[in-house]
């Protein structure tokens, strides 16, 4: 089956949008357009039913049933029930609030594991809970290639290791770590594991029951839906977690990990992805299949797409004595995010390349650590370049062409 991408681009407003014609969109793993669909959820949230949801007038039921709609379609896509999706305002702040409600459960000198490839949301967390007497142990990704070596991670295991953190696809590296494996593995030492799938997400949404993973983070605006962090707790570990909202909500398994309140309206507006890839699945497949199989066979639809569009860029850039590329340059083992290591200063690049019509970005992407083990000054960065399902063939030929008059 082949992607339709005249389907696709008609679902996303921003290609008819006067103020973006002529520029082409490389900077997806900072944040991806939205589909019209979560555009249409937010505005008929804000404009029908903006207050409190859920009490027994009419508006706040339509309200809280959107919310509760949005939750039990995205949840089913993963192949996850309902009670074990959560929201928040970023990746970031579900992972500082998860670690707290991880470290209440926790004694002094038990131990956890995190990597040097993550972005720091999915690590800066649990670092800093050396703080409070946990010994925090690091698994090292190859200077090389920086991608991580399974079974570097059996010397780390002990019998007080109680989590390991990774990631599933690193937002510079890239590599797709496997993480079916990984967690098994961590099961078997007794342990939990949190897995951040921000850059592997906006790919196709993973079916999280197979990948054996306690926790699964992702954030939505990368992946066409509004500016939450979308958190996945399996049953069994949340009813171990110390509650980290109001008291009278610890009963209430939707709010014990959000201490603020959802953004009602936001909630609402995740049900736009999953509405999208329902549209998608429904366009190119005839039969009806569970919301675990659409969400299957959507993403082999995107990962074929992209995997078609990443070879070529791939190639180029392997044989530019002006690049390096960080991570692994066979498509069929890496996103199409592409961070490059490059002779001239990468902020000059990006600006060269917006002038010529190529939005892309330059830093160090909030994962300084990989860059200085792979022996980048993260000061001075990366070149990145991220694109994902909506994009043509033509957008990488043009970025392909802008690069070498830029490099």
């Amino acid at each position: 089956m082949t992607l339709d991408l005249t389907f696709v681009r008609s679902q996303f407003p921003a290609f008819r949008q006067p103020t973006l014609e002529g520029s082409r969109h490389f900077e997806n793993a900072g944040g991806s357009y939205a589909c019209r669909h979560t555009i249409e959820r937010l505005t008929r949230f804000y404009t029908q039913t903006k207050l409190q949801p859920y009490p027994h007038y009419a508006a706040g039921q339509a309200g809280g049933a959107q919310m509760q709609d949005a939750r039990e379609r995205l949840a089913g896509l993963l192949n996850v029930q309902t009670e074990e999706l959560h929201a928040g305002p970023s990746t970031t702040q579900n992972v500082y609030v998860l670690a707290r409600a991880f470290r209440a459960g926790w004694r002094e000198g038990d131990e956890i594991i995190v990597t040097d490839q993550d972005h720091e949301a999915n690590i800066g967390a649990w670092r800093r809970l050396a703080d409070t007497g946990i010994v925090v142990r690091e698994w090292s990704a190859d200077q090389h290639t920086g991608q991580l070596d399974p079974a570097a991670l059996d010397a780390l295991l002990t019998e007080r290791t109680r989590l390991v953190a990774f990631t599933h696809c690193s937002n510079v590296v890239a590599h797709h770590n496997p993480v079916a494996a990984i967690t098994a593995k961590v099961r078997a030492a007794g342990a939990r594991s949190v897995v951040d799938g921000v850059a592997y997400a906006p790919h196709g949404l993973p079916d999280v029951t197979a990948l054996g993973a306690d926790v699964y983070l992702f954030s939505a605006y990368k992946t066409y839906g509004p500016h939450q962090g979308v958190m996945v707790v399996r049953q069994a570990v949340m009813d171990t977690l110390a509650n980290q909202s109001h008291d009278f909500n610890d009963g209430v398994l939707s709010k014990r990990l959000v201490p603020a309140g959802p953004d009602h309206a936001q909630v609402a507006a995740l049900g736009g992805v999953a509405d999208y890839l329902h549209a998608l699945h429904d366009h190119h497949f005839p039969d009806d299949a569970s919301p675990a199989e659409r969400g299957r066979r959507t993403h082999q639809l995107m990962e074929a797409h992209e995997r078609a569009l990443l070879a070529p860029l791939l190639e180029r850039l392997a044989a530019h004595p002006a690049a390096r590329v960080l991570g692994p340059t066979d498509a069929a083992h890496r996103a199409p995010t592409v961070a490059c290591d490059t002779t001239k200063a990468p902020e000059s690049l990006a600006r060269a390349l917006a002038e010529r019509g190529i939005m892309a970005a330059w830093g160090h992407f909030y994962a300084p650590r990989i860059l200085r083990r792979m022996g980048v000054d993260p000061n001075r960065g990366v070149l990145r370049l991220s694109f994902t399902h909506y994009t043509s063939h033509e957008d990488v030929q043009a970025l392909i062409d802008a690069l070498d008059a830029v490099l």
